[in-house]
Parts: C-alpha cells; sequence; structure tokens
C-alpha cells in the first residue's frame, strides 16, 4: 500500500511539474520549511533576480519572507504579487530583523556576496541552510548550496552551474515550440527588465529608419519594469509593423508568434531556447560577458558587449532571410539543451539540504 501511494504521489508530481503547476514542499513528503529570502533588483543590477525569486518563493508550502532593500530596489518591480514583501534600509537593519527569525533555510539573490555577509547570516540565523543564486563573490565558500545557472561549471562541489539549473517560469512549460515557417515574418525584441544598454531604443531607431527594408515584417519589442524611458518608446506604437508592449503578463504568448529574437544574455535568452527560437544575442555589461550559456555553441547568435549599430543591423538582416533548414538547425541545437526540467533540480537539492 505504501508503494502504491508514493508511486501516486511521483505521478501527481510529474503531472504538475509537466503543466507548470504548484507542487508544495508536502506534496514531496517533506515538512513544513520556515524560508527568508534577500533579493534586489534594478536598472542597473537587472531583473532576474527579482523574478527567479518570485518563481522559487511559489515552490514552498507556505509563503517565504521577501526582503529587498528599498535603497536599491522599489516595490513596484516585484508586480502584482500575494508573496510577503518586508522592505528594510540596508544592511543592517536586515541582519537586526533575522535576530528573532528561525528560518530553516535562507536565500540570497544579490549577486556577489561577500564573506562578512555570510558569516553576519550564520551569527543571527545559526540553524538555517544557507542558499545563494547567481553569486561569484567569495561568500559561495560559507553558503550551503549555490546556484549559478547562467555561469560555466564551477569546481567547488556545493556550487551547482550550467543551464541544468535554470528556473524556467510555469507559464513556459504550457507552450511548446515554435513551428519553423518558411519565412521570417515575426521579431521579437526584449532586453529584460531594465535594458541598461538602450538596446530597444537602438533596435528601434533602425528598424524605422528604413521602412523599405522592414515595413513588411512585424517587430513584437517587449518593455520591463525596470526600463527608464517607457514612455518614449510607447509612442513607437502609431508605426504600424510595431507592438511595443509594456510589462506583459504572458511573455511565451508573445514569444511563440515570433520566427526570431533579439535579446541580452540573461533570463530572457534561456526562454528563447526553451522554445526553440533562433536568436541574436549581445551582452549588457561586464558581467552579463561571463554568462556562458548564450554563445554560438548553443545555438544563439552572440554578438558580444555593445555591438555598432551596424553590426547590429547587419546580423538582424541576415536572421531575416536565414532558409527555413537553417533556421530548423538553429532550433535543433537550442532544443537540444535540458532547459524545462531545471527547477525540479533545483528544488530538490534545497529539498535535501
Amino acid at each position: 500500500k505504501k508503494k502504491k501511494k508514493n508511486q501516486k504521489i511521483n505521478l501527481f508530481i510529474n503531472i504538475c511539474v509537466h503543466i507548470g503547476a504548484h507542487v508544495p514542499w508536502n506534496a514531496c513528503g517533506s515538512q513544513k520549511k520556515r524560508v527568508g529570502i534577500y533579493v534586489n533588483g534594478n536598472n542597473k543590477l537587472g531583473m532576474g533576480h527579482i523574478y527567479r525569486s518570485l518563481e522559487i518563493a511559489d515552490e514552498f508550502y507556505t509563503k517565504p519572507d521577501i526582503f529587498f532593500d528599498k535603497n536599491q530596489t522599489d516595490i513596484s518591480v516585484f508586480g502584482k504579487t500575494s508573496h510577503k514583501l518586508i522592505p528594510i534600509n540596508g544592511l543592517n537593519e536586515l541582519l537586526e530583523y533575522l535576530k528573532d527569525k528561525d528560518y530553516d533555510i535562507f536565500i540570497s539573490d544579490i549577486l556577489s556576496t561577500s564573506l562578512d555577509y555570510m558569516n553576519d547570516l550564520k551569527n543571527r540565523i545559526p540553524n538555517a541552510k544557507l542558499v545563494n543564486f547567481e553569486d561569484d563573490g567569495e561568500g559561495i565558500y560559507q553558503a550551503d548550496l549555490v546556484f549559478n545557472a547562467l555561469y560555466q561549471k564551477h569546481d567547488i562541489p556545493h556550487v551547482k552551474s550550467g543551464e541544468k539549473y535554470y528556473i524556467a517560469s510555469k507559464l513556459f512549460m504550457l507552450y511548446q515550440p515554435i513551428e519553423i515557417r518558411e519565412q521570417v515574418t515575426n521579431v521579437f525584441i526584449s532586453f529584460g527588465g531594465a535594458d541598461p544598454e538602450n538596446y530597444t531604443d537602438r533596435l528601434l531607431s533602425i528598424i524605422t529608419k528604413n521602412s523599405a527594408k522592414y515595413g513588411k515584417r512585424h517587430f513584437y519589442v517587449i518593455v520591463g519594469r525596470a526600463k527608464l524611458n517607457v514612455g518614449k518608446l510607447l509612442e513607437y506604437n502609431h508605426f504600424p509593423n510595431i507592438e511595443v508592449l509594456y510589462d506583459i503578463r504572458n511573455m511565451p504568448e508573445i514569444m511563440s508568434k515570433c520566427d526570431i529574437g533579439l535579446t541580452s544574455r540573461g533570463r530572457t535568452g534561456y526562454e528563447l531556447a526553451v522554445l526553440g527560437i533562433p536568436s541574436i544575442a549581445m551582452a549588457q555589461n561586464k558581467r552579463e560577458e561571463k554568462h556562458g550559456f548564450v554563445c554560438h555553441e548553443n545555438g544563439f547568435n552572440y554578438l558580444g558587449l555593445n555591438p555598432s549599430d551596424l553590426i547590429i543591423e547587419a546580423n538582424l538582416d541576415l536572421y531575416l532571410h536565414l532558409t527555413k533548414e537553417e533556421r530548423e538547425k538553429l532550433q535543433e541545437i537550442l532544443l537540444s539543451k535540458d532547459l524545462r526540467n531545471g527547477r525540479q533540480r533545483v528544488m530538490n537539492l534545497i529539498n535535501s539540504l
């Protein structure tokens, strides 16, 4: 009877993972966990940290406490969420808050952590397992578990690197890879929630200056919550072949309409790969240059950091005229990467602490 019960539980979990449904920790036979998360996101840091933390928060049986530094992160970047958001005024206030907490797990998604920060956490919440995301600082040596999906492999056993640990949005699990069509008709453009290099602006300028070349293509341009000049970009909607969309709720719905994509080297690149969309990518900063997945070897056309408008336009023209067979080969490479099961891998490892 116990064996049959476990089989039913596993079947339930597999179905939920397949359709992107929420699987609470207790469904996996785990005890209720007390969880805290510290995360920041803005135009400089990017928005991937915020999105990932909200995805992780959904996976726990109870709602975690989500802390953010109000000097670095505006509460509006979290969008509409039912999670408990706690603004703090600097690291000292966070540590002061934590002394009265008894977390089982504390997650940091704040880019590079220091040894001092990690030691302070250990002193304040000594019973908590410390889990870090996208961390290449010295603090990784004091963490119990680190996930660096955007970076290449690391020699430290508790640092899990590479695309195997990418957490795809559950919404993407409901969509199949795109069908490669004879001609490129629709183009997807998005450079994350912030786009500090203003690639969006530059591409819109390129497209609108040459209507004879680009007028017959339709461009879906997605602008995120941390972009600074949204009002100006929305004005491009008066062009009949351009749709500038702000803070959309269903990204894969828009992506699935498109034949090619242009993006940066963060979360959106992974999402395009999940749907098998041949894409051009550019780094937003020196840190993104370290992100290894979005590269030629994995099916992307990577142009480096801050390429000239001339190079961007030339590569856009190249992709607009790729044959169906050429795009099918790129899609085959993109889909050969196992990006749909990262969420389960990450949660299983956290659960095992």
